[in-house]
């Protein structure tokens, strides 16, 4: 499954950039806080109304909706669980509901979380996508009907947990959960924002968010990272024999093609790690249960685990049993990452300022240090340095544009990865500076607090750019362009409505409000 490659890791960990995203700015009369609200109630409504598909959405939409787009074309009964998707969405909805206390914006909120806990599948968690039509039905082991309704008598597989059944697995087309790229983790978060919203009356949304989070806890690993994917429901967690806690440290050698061999257990990648914890501290706020942050703290202690040692006092994507960096796909080789190391100590800050327990400080700023030491000419932090001597790595297409190669240089970098990431040092150090201090960091521990307030004239502009049926609707560049459902690339005449816009806009618009009030 490809991935989809969000912003840095600043998203993963909810503290978004509120930028616009509907095309560039133009000068809209000021906003107040009615026509703002009258904005935001009028986008949510349009959304849910033309955009939804059994509760749920997929990434991007031509105008007049005759055509869908996600990682592929979704067939008419398909919704995208990965964000952008349906998670995101609902969120987003509920910023709304939260923000102006509109009815609409919750009863919208809900539908989304039930097209999630309907297609919620037996091995706890989520998919990239979910299906509605008779075929996914019955090819997917989903824990409830498209009504809601627990299928009887279908309890899936269960058994060890462990990656090291993934490799013998038989249900991957069937059951797979899959943490990657946020899918899981963002689902639990709007079902249990959802369930709190609803009272905790709601209860498929209740149900569904508590057997989402005992999954979560289930496939944890002595030491407290994750892995990737699960296919069945784990009747235990991964045993401490087979998976013992040990400190990361660096391989003797490591190779320098592809292994093809996923021996990877612990997994940090795409902020997986950090949004799994974003999932358990919400869930220990929202039903003060101490199990879930217990767990969010094991998840803090193998970050402590993780971290390599000197020269490079910093995080890998990726490690075996053993906590030495490992190889994945075919373009992510053993390595320190600059952009998951930001991620790890975006959660470990978030951790430290929940618990006000200063251990999850203490790997900060020897981190801060070797990344600003690694920082390159252009100011940019490389995706990955190389293990010991600290060259950044690339990957290049192979003979005749096939397969990947390992290179020092990035003028010939394999497209569609992000080779290079903004450094976040500056933010973090400030960060850090304040919870060590115990100066309370406002709205740092909650799952939408932004990086910064949005402008006045940001407002204005989302609210102008808002057209009559309550659509942003993007039509240039490449932005007003996407596949038919024949996968090639075309212009609607109408634009293109996005989700990811409309997500941002909609939290922009939150903010503001929160703001004047």
């Amino acid at each position: 499954m490809k991935r989809l490659l969000t912003t840095g890791s600043i998203w993963g960990l909810g503290l978004l950039l509120l930028a616009p995203l509907a095309g560039p700015l133009s000068a809209a009369p000021p906003a107040s806080p009615a026509t703002a609200k009258a904005a935001l109630l009028k986008a949510v409504a349009f959304y849910h109304g033309k955009a939804s598909a059994h509760g749920g959405y997929v990434y991007r939409y031509s105008a007049d909706f005759s055509l869908r787009e996600a990682e592929g074309i979704p067939g008419p009964d398909t919704i995208w669980i990965q964000p952008p998707g349906t998670p995101a969405v609902g969120l987003a909805f509920l910023d709304a509901y939260e923000t102006t206390g509109d009815p609409a914006c919750l009863k919208a909120a809900v539908d989304a979380a039930r097209a999630l806990s309907r297609t919620q599948l037996s091995s706890g968690g989520w998919y990239y996508s979910g299906g509605f039509s008779s075929a996914d039905r019955q090819k997917w082991l989903y824990r409830r009907d498209a009504q809601g309704k627990l299928n009887a008598g279908q309890t899936g597989p269960t058994g060890e947990a462990g990656w090291h059944l993934w490799k013998v697995g038989k249900h991957k087309g069937d059951n797979q959960t899959t943490l990657d790229d946020d899918v899981t983790q963002s689902a639990i978060r709007l079902l249990v924002r959802a369930d709190k919203a609803t009272g905790f009356k709601d209860e498929e949304i209740h149900e569904a968010a508590q057997f989402a989070l005992e999954t979560l806890l289930k496939v944890q690993y002595p030491a407290g990272g994750w892995s990737t994917n699960h296919e069945t429901y784990p009747e235990a967690p991964p045993s401490a024999s087979r998976y013992p806690l040990k400190q990361a440290s660096f391989p003797e050698s490591w190779s320098r093609t592809w292994t093809k061999d996923f021996t990877g257990c612990y997994v940090t990648n795409d902020n997986l790690h950090a949004t799994a914890m974003d999932a358990l501290i919400l869930a220990s706020q929202v039903y003060k249960e101490p199990k879930y942050l217990e767990a969010a703290k094991r998840a803090g202690d193998f970050l402590l685990l993780a971290q390599l040692p000197q020269p490079q006092p910093a995080w890998a994507q990726q490690y075996d049993e053993n906590m030495q960096p490992v190889w994945s796909r075919a373009f992510e080789c053993p390595a320190v990452s600059g952009r998951e190391s930001q991620s790890m100590m975006w959660a470990l800050l978030r951790l430290a300022a929940v618990t006000g327990d200063k251990k999850y400080l203490q790997p900060i700023p020897p981190a801060v240090v070797y990344l600003r030491k690694s920082i390159l000419p252009s100011g940019k932090l490389a995706r990955f340095y190389e293990l010991e001597t600290n060259k950044p790595l690339y990957f290049k297409r192979g003979p005749g544009g096939k397969g990947h190669e390992l290179t020092y240089e990035d003028d010939r970098t394999a497209s569609n990865y992000g080779w290079l990431w903004e450094p976040e040092l500056d933010l973090i150090q400030a960060a850090w500076q304040r919870i060590n201090q115990g100066t309370p960091v406002p709205g740092f521990v909650q799952s939408k607090a932004p990086a910064k307030l949005p402008t006045d004239a940001e407002v204005a502009d989302i609210v102008a750019a808002l057209d009559s049926q309550g659509a942003w609707t993007e039509k240039e560049g490449d932005r007003g362009i996407m596949r038919d459902a024949n996968g090639k690339k075309t212009t609607p005449p109408g634009g293109v409505i996005y989700s990811e816009t409309f997500v941002k806009n909609v939290q922009t618009l939150c903010a503001w409000l929160g703001k004047q009030r």
